[in-house]
């Protein structure tokens, strides 16, 4: 499933869809590596899991968007 990073540093939010796997409620594990990394800065580190809300864009679609990691408890 896709979920949304916000790239850093790029002045203006930008949002990134990444594969991810929902592990449960609220917790996704990104599964998408960052072929981009030159170009790219993400939030977090391909395998991190997330905690994931939902938004709504300027055109009004409803995304899921990664916006803190989990505790580290639940790192593998």
């Amino acid at each position: 499933m896709k979920i949304y990073l916000e790239l850093l540093g790029e002045g203006t939010p930008v949002w990134r869809p990444v594969e991810a796997v929902h592990i449960q409620d609220d917790l996704y594990r990104i599964s998408q590596v960052n072929a981009q990394r030159d170009d790219e800065c993400w939030p977090f580190k391909t395998d991190s899991i997330v905690r994931c809300m939902s938004k709504t864009t300027q055109e009004g679609d409803v995304i899921l968007v990664a916006y803190e990691r989990a505790k580290d408890s639940l790192q593998s």
